[in-house]
């Protein structure tokens, strides 16, 4: 799952993807009615894929929590954002144990469960692991095997 392109902008609803850059802001196409519009560069924009989670211990990036909803709900909707309060605080927990309950609001988990919901009925949400993660992996292995055949390889020393 990929938040790179996924924006909120405040004042309007739902959830937008960035289409194009302009001189003067950008267009992007609502992911509740796939209209389109023009953003001026004055407009308060998020990018989801730079908004963090406030935890006891760090701050949670965004795509780790909806991966972690994607998981519990096997890649299928949440509960909806409208339940109440108490209701949203205890699913939430479920998901994110040790996120911080005095710097995240019942008002914040509506729009993450929001959001995911939007982003999970257009096929956006996946519980598999970034591509970019794997990529560092598989560069790991791949250093480290390259050692070992340059040490099988390399005369021995005689003494």
């Amino acid at each position: 799952m990929t938040l790179e392109k996924i924006l909120s902008i405040s004042g309007k609803p739902g959830l937008y993807a960035l289409k194009v850059q302009t001189r003067t802001g950008f267009v992007a196409e609502s992911f509740l009615d796939g209209k389109r519009i023009t953003v001026g560069m004055k407009s308060n924009v998020s990018l989801l894929s730079e908004i963090s989670l406030y935890t006891y211990t760090e701050e949670k990036p965004l795509v780790d929590v909806m991966r972690a909803i994607a998981v519990k709900e096997n890649e299928g909707p949440a509960i909806s954002h409208k339940e109440d309060n108490d209701k949203l605080v205890a699913y939430f927990e479920t998901i994110v144990s040790d996120y911080d309950k005095e710097r995240v609001y019942p008002s914040d988990i509506k729009k993450i469960l929001n959001w995911y919901n939007i982003l999970q009925a257009k096929g956006l949400v996946s519980k598999e692991e970034p591509k970019e993660a794997l990529v560092e992996n598989a560069e790991t292995v791949k250093e480290e095997v390259v050692k070992e055949v340059k040490a099988k390889k390399a005369p021995a020393k005689k003494a």
